[in-house]
C-alpha cells in the first residue's frame, strides 16, 4: 500500500520513480506507468535535447521507456490507455506501443493515436507486430486512399471488411471495383459493400448481381444514387428469380440441437456475421440468436444460456467480443438473451468499442465456463 501511494504520488522524486520501474509488484508499475504516461507530453523525447537543468523531465522519460519494454502486459496497456488518444504524445514512445506483440498494448494505439503518420501505418501493413494489427489500421477513422490500398493489398478478409465498414476511409473508386468482384465468395463483404458512402453507379448494378435481396432492398433506398440508377435497381427487384438464402429458414421455433445446427452451417457458409444475427434479432428467434453466438464465439450453448440466467450483461458482451462482433449487436442481445431493461443495458465506450478491458471480458468468459448450473 505505501509502494503504490509512492507509484501514484505526482510529487514523488524523479529517482524514487525510476526505483519503482523494478518493483516485483506489476501492480505497481501499472500505477507508475499510469502516472508518468500522463505526464508524458512534457517530457523529452529520446536522443533530443530539453529545457530541463534538474534532469527531471529526462529521468521521467527515462522511467516511461522502461515501464513501456516492461515484461507484464498490465503495464505496457496502462501506458497505452493513457496516451492512445494524445496529439503530443512522444513519438518514440508510441511507435513502440504500436509495435508490441500483444494485441491488448498495440491495437488502442493503432486505431487511435493521431501520432501515427501514413507511413507508420504502411509499415505496420506490411510487417505487422500481430494477427490483429491489420484490422487495427483498417479501423482507424479517416484513412488515406494509398493506406486504403495497402490493406486491400493484404488479401486480409477480416481487415478488408473492416476498411468496407469504415465509412470515413478513402477507397479509390478502382480498388473497390476490385473488391466487388471478389465479393462474391467474400459474404460478410456484402453488406458493407452496399452501405458505403458514394457509391458510384456502376458499382450499384454489379453488386445488385450478387447480393441477397435484403440487401438489395437497401441499396434501392440509397438517397444518393441517380434516380435511373435507382429504377434500374428496383426492377432488378420485382424481376429476379429463383432467391437462394444461405440457409433455408424453418416455419417453427427450432429446437436448441436445430439452432445450432443451423448455426453451424452458416459458419461453415462463411455467413455468420452480425447481419444475420442482427436479422435473426429483428425477427424474434432467441434460439437462433443464442446459437449463432455460440457457435461465433466457440463456445458451447449451455455457456450462452448461463450468461442468460445470470441477466449479465458483462456476460453477453464478452460474448459478443469473443465471437469477434461489435458493440453495435451487444446491445440488442442483452435485452433479447439476459432480459435486461433498457437502463440496466451496458452501452458502447469511447468510439464505439467495449466498456470493459479485455483482461475482465477473458475473466467474464472463464467464469461462465466454469460455472455450473
Amino acid at each position: 500500500m505505501v509502494r503504490a501511494a509512492v507509484a501514484m504520488n505526482a510529487a514523488a522524486p524523479a529517482d524514487v520513480d525510476q526505483q519503482l520501474t523494478i518493483d516485483g509488484d506489476e501492480r505497481i508499475r501499472a500505477l507508475l506507468a499510469r502516472k508518468l504516461a500522463i505526464r508524458a507530453p512534457e517530457m523529452a523525447e529520446p536522443g533530443t535535447s530539453h529545457s530541463d537543468p534538474a534532469g527531471t523531465s529526462r529521468q521521467a522519460m527515462d522511467a516511461l521507456v522502461a515501464l513501456t519494454a516492461d515484461r507484464a502486459v498490465r503495464v505496457r496497456a496502462a501506458i497505452a490507455d493513457v496516451v492512445k488518444q494524445m496529439p503530443d504524445a512522444p513519438r518514440t514512445l508510441i511507435l513502440q506501443l504500436a509495435r508490441d506483440t500483444v494485441v491488448a498494448v498495440s491495437d488502442p494505439i493503432i486505431r487511435l493515436s493521431p501520432v501515427l503518420e501514413p507511413d507508420d501505418l504502411l509499415r505496420l501493413l506490411a510487417d505487422p507486430p500481430n494477427i490483429v494489427a491489420r484490422l487495427s489500421v483498417a479501423q482507424r477513422p479517416n484513412l488515406s486512399e494509398t493506406v486504403s490500398d495497402a490493406i486491400t493489398a493484404t488479401a486480409d478478409r477480416a481487415a478488408i471488411r473492416a476498411l468496407l465498414s469504415n465509412k470515413s476511409a478513402a477507397i479509390r473508386e478502382a480498388t473497390l471495383d476490385a473488391l466487388i468482384a471478389l465479393a462474391p465468395s467474400n459474404t460478410d463483404w456484402h453488406s458493407p459493400l452496399v452501405n458505403r458512402p458514394l457509391l458510384p453507379a456502376h458499382s450499384a448494378r454489379a453488386l445488385s448481381k450478387i447480393v441477397v435481396n435484403q440487401l438489395l432492398e437497401t441499396l434501392v433506398n440509397r438517397p444518393d444514387l441517380d434516380p435511373d440508377v435507382t429504377a434500374d435497381l428496383r426492377h432488378r427487384v420485382a424481376v429476379r428469380l429463383d432467391p437462394q438464402p444461405v440457409l433455408p429458414v424453418s416455419q417453427h421455433e427450432p429446437t436448441a440441437e436445430e439452432a445450432l445446427a443451423e448455426a453451424q452451417a452458416l459458419h461453415r457458409a462463411g455467413a455468420l456475421y452480425e447481419e444475420t444475427v442482427i436479422e435473426a434479432v429483428c425477427r424474434g428467434e432467441a434460439r437462433r440468436v443464442a446459437a449463432m453466438l455460440a457457435v461465433a464465439a466457440g463456445v458451447p450453448l449451455s455457456v450462452i444460456d448461463r450468461a442468460a440466467s445470470l441477466r449479465s450483461a458483462k456476460g453477453v458482451i464478452s460474448l459478443v467480443w469473443q465471437a469477434g462482433f461489435s458493440m453495435r449487436i451487444a446491445g440488442p442481445l442483452q435485452s433479447m438473451l439476459a432480459h435486461l431493461a433498457p437502463a440496466a443495458i451496458l452501452q458502447a465506450g469511447p468510439g464505439g468499442g467495449f466498456p470493459l478491458a479485455s483482461e475482465e471480458m477473458r475473466w467474464q468468459l472463464d467464469f461462465l465456463k466454469r460455472l455450473r448450473r
